[in-house]
Parts: structure tokens; C-alpha cells; sequence
């Protein structure tokens, strides 16, 4: 059975870091683009960062150049979200989901349940 599950997500204060993890299982994660996506409250759901089959990296928000960064490891089946310098406004759920195929431009099509991350002091 295919799933994402994420992990990682609790409480931080501004200027904190976190890192979020995505497990797959189900499938290979070699051959597929994984992103990562927010949800704040009252918000609309946005794509944050997304890392290709290759490796190349795919950034969704400009909010959050030079403070996330994406990376896999598809022996583990997990890609990591490093989140630094985190801000209140980074509140969310987050969620990761796998690609249709290894381009972070296809879309996705499977999608893990989310993680909170709460900024607050």
C-alpha cells in the first residue's frame, strides 16, 4: 500500500529550526518527485519546495529562499524539509506528496496526511 507519513512537526520559537520528514513506503522513491506543501490556518494550501528524481530542487515560495532546504535519501525512502530562521507566518500543516512522475512540475498525485508546525514564543 502506497504512503507518505510526515514527522517532525511541533512547537518552536521564532528563529528556530525544524526538520521535517517524509517516509515513503509502497513505493521506489527513486523515480519520483516529492514536494512539500503548507496549509495555514485560513489559507489556502501552497507548495513550498519539491525535489526531481535527479535531485534538482524545485522552489514553490519565495518566502522561504535561504531558509529551507529539500533533500532525499532514497536508500532511507525519506526526503527531509530543513526548515531554519523559522517565522511565525510559517505556521502550518505541512504535507508532503509524491509526483506523477520525477519533474516537480507534473503535479501530484498522492499525498501524506501532514505535520504541525507552530511558531510561537
Amino acid at each position: 500500500q502506497l504512503q507518505l507519513v510526515e514527522s517532525g512537526g511541533g512547537l518552536v520559537q521564532p528563529g528556530g529550526s525544524l526538520r521535517l520528514s517524509c517516509a515513503a513506503s509502497g513505493f521506489t522513491l527513486d523515480y519520483y518527485a516529492i514536494g512539500w506543501f503548507r496549509q495555514a490556518p485560513g489559507k489556502e494550501r501552497e507548495g513550498v519546495l519539491c525535489i526531481g528524481s535527479s535531485g534538482g530542487s524545485t522552489n514553490y515560495a519565495d518566502s522561504v529562499k535561504g531558509r529551507f532546504t529539500i533533500s532525499r535519501v532514497n536508500a532511507k525512502n525519506t526526503v527531509y524539509l530543513q526548515m531554519n530562521s523559522l517565522k511565525p507566518e510559517d505556521t502550518a500543516v505541512y504535507y508532503c506528496a509524491r509526483g506523477h512522475g520525477g519533474n516537480c512540475l507534473g503535479g501530484m498525485n498522492y499525498w501524506g496526511k501532514g505535520t504541525l508546525v507552530t511558531v510561537s514564543s
